[in-house]
C-alpha cells in the first residue's frame, strides 16, 4: 500500500517524510540561528534521501525545544528571519515543508504556531495550536481555526498540534472541511506513547482518513522525547512505524484517492456521514439532529461538567506559571 514507503511511486500518490529531530535545547538567539540552520540542512537531507518526496514534515519544538521559554528575544514572527530561511528551504530543495515555531504576540503569550510552505517558498497553511498542553504550556490559545489545504499533487490536508489530537473533535473538524491527510506534529515523551499510537490510529479511522504523525526523538539533557514517526491510513491499519533514531526520517505513500473512494462507497462505518445520518435504514436520510448535549451546551455558552467542583487543576500554577488575570478575548488576538 505505501510503495515500499515512497520508493515506488503511484500515479496517485503522495509521497511523505517524518522527521524524528534531535531535540535541541534553545536559549538565545544565537542558538535559535543555528537550529534554524540545521532545520534547513535537514530539508536537504529529505530530498536526497526520497527524491519521490513531496512533502517534509518537522515536529513541534523542532526549532525551540521543550524549555517553554517565552522571552520574546527568541520568538519569531512571520516576516522574521527563521520563516524566510524555511521559505527558501522548500524553494532550493523543490519540496514541501510544514514546520514549528513558538510566535510572538504582542497581545498576551507566544503562539504555538505551525505552518505549511510550498515549493515555491509561499505559506500555504498558517495554523495556531488551538489546545496547548495545560497545564505544562503556556501558549496562547489558538485563533485561527483549522485550516484545510490543497496540498501538494492535490491532496486535501490538515495541521493539528501534539495534544490538538488528544480532543476527536479536532479530527472530526479535520475530516468535516475536507481533509483526506492529518498531520500531527508533537514534542511528547515517552509517557504519551500508548495514547499517541491508538489516537493516531482512532482519528484515521473514525474520519476514513490517512494520519501521519511525528514527534521529536532524544535528549536535551533534560527530556527525552520519543520520535514514533508513523503513517495509518483511513482504515486504521499502521502503514509505516518509526524508530526512537534521532534524525530519522520515516517516509511513507499515502494514496487520497483511495481515501475517497472509501468515503464516497463505504457504508458500514463510513462514520463521517453517519454522525448525522443515524439509522438511515429505518427512517429516510436519517435522523439528521444533534442528539448530543455537550455540543448544544459549548454553543450555549453553559459547558459543565458533572465533576466540575472537584477538579484541581485550572491554571498552571503546578507547573510555574503565574494563574493568569485576563479572559480570552478572540478579536484583541488577530493577527
Amino acid at each position: 500500500m505505501s510503495g515500499l514507503n515512497g520508493l515506488n511511486k503511484s500515479p496517485h500518490g503522495v509521497v511523505l517524510g517524518l522527521v524524528q529531530s534531535q531535540l535541541p535545547e534553545v536559549q538565545t538567539k544565537a542558538h535559535l540561528a543555528a537550529q534554524t540552520q540545521r532545520i534547513v540542512e535537514m530539508v536537504a537531507k529529505a530530498r536526497r534521501n526520497m527524491p519521490t518526496m513531496d512533502l517534509v514534515v518537522f515536529p513541534e519544538y523542532s526549532l525551540h525545544g521543550l524549555s517553554m521559554d517565552t522571552n520574546p528575544e527568541i520568538m519569531c514572527r512571520m516576516d522574521g528571519p527563521e520563516v524566510a530561511a524555511f521559505k527558501q528551504a522548500c524553494i532550493d530543495n523543490k519540496l514541501w515543508g510544514c514546520f514549528s515555531i513558538m510566535e510572538f504576540n504582542p497581545n498576551g503569550n507566544p503562539y504555538n504556531s505551525g505552518l505549511i510552505i510550498n515549493d515555491q517558498g509561499e505559506i500555504a497553511l498558517y495554523y495556531r495550536k488551538l489546545h496547548p498542553w495545560v497545564p505544562v504550556e503556556p501558549w496562547e490559545p489558538g485563533n485561527l481555526g483549522i485550516p484545510v489545504i490543497t496540498g501538494p499533487r492535490g491532496i486535501k490536508l490538515s495541521l493539528i498540534i501534539c495534544h490538538d489530537g488528544m480532543f476527536p473533535e479536532m479530527a472530526r473538524e479535520c475530516a468535516y472541511k475536507g481533509a483526506e491527510l492529518m498531520i500531527r506534529t508533537a514534542g511528547y515523551t515517552a509517557p504519551i506513547r500508548h495514547s499517541w499510537r491508538i489516537t493516531n490510529q482512532a482519528n484515521a479511522f473514525q474520519n476514513l482518513m490517512v494520519t501521519a504523525s511525528v514527534c521529536m526523538c532524544g535528549s536535551d539533557g533534560t527530556f527525552d522525547s520519543m520520535g514514533e514517526g508513523m503513517f495509518v491510513n483511513f482504515d486504521g491499519v499502521p502503514l509505516a512505524m518509526g524508530s526512537h533514531r534521532p534524525d530519522e526520517i520515516i517516509t511513507c505513500e499515502v494514496r487520497p484517492d483511495l481515501v475517497r473512494e472509501a468515503r464516497a462507497h463505504w457504508g458500514v462505518e463510513n462514520n463521517p456521514y453517519q454522525l448525522y445520518h443515524r439509522g438511515y435504514v429505518a427512517v429516510k436520510g436519517g435522523a439528521q439532529d444533534c442528539p448530543y448535549t455537550f455540543m448544544q451546551d459549548m454553543v450555549a455558552g453553559r459547558y459543565k461538567l458533572p465533576w466540575d467542583a472537584s477538579i484541581v487543576e485550572r491554571d498552571g500554577s503546578s507547573c510555574g506559571f503565574a494563574p493568569p488575570t485576563r479572559t480570552y478575548d478572540p478579536q484583541n488576538m488577530l493577527p
